[in-house]
């Protein structure tokens, strides 16, 4: 009888060592996979942020180079710097506080085939309107630019764009 519950003792012990290797496997998987799955997301959080920034160096070089509205540049990188991630992550309107103070004047005048269906003396008041926004905060939007410019590395600027 003794040696029957040292023998079931022993197969027991057997099992529990069975289930903690096992269990102990399953964990270091688990953490591979978490570590893995975490890479995969950081580096799709750099893909989507590189494309943000290309676009952002486009933008913000043409209103630099005045080939964009000040207004439109405002909506636009308003816009698409609200989606970047991470460390890329900015707070835009602490950040780029005169390029906010345009986006806000303008955030809600009919762009496209809305801003057609208006009345001629409409379209005026609001690009007059517009303009007048401009004007006040030019030289503070194009410093903000240029600061922006600086954050993204201006890396991502097409040479047929540069060359205008």
């Amino acid at each position: 009888m003794q040696d029957g519950i040292w023998i079931l003792a022993g197969l027991g012990a057997l099992i529990i060592l069975a289930l903690s290797v096992y269990a102990g496997t399953l964990l270091a998987r688990l953490k591979r996979q978490t570590a893995l799955q975490a890479e995969m997301e950081e580096a799709a959080i750099k893909k989507r942020n590189d494309k943000i920034i290309e676009s952002v160096d486009v933008i913000a070089f043409a209103a630099l180079k005045d080939q964009c509205d000040l207004s439109e540049a405002a909506i636009r990188l308003y816009m698409i710097m609200d989606h970047l991630q991470g460390e890329k992550r900015i707070e835009f309107d602490s950040r780029y506080p005169a390029l906010f103070e345009l986006y806000e004047a303008v955030k809600d005048t009919p762009r496209g085939d809305a801003r057609k269906t208006l009345k001629k003396n409409e379209r005026m008041r609001l690009d007059f309107d517009r303009a007048k926004h401009e004007a006040r905060l030019e030289q503070a939007i194009k410093a903000e630019l240029a600061e922006i410019l600086a954050f993204t590395g201006g890396r991502h600027i097409p040479d047929h764009i540069l060359t205008h």
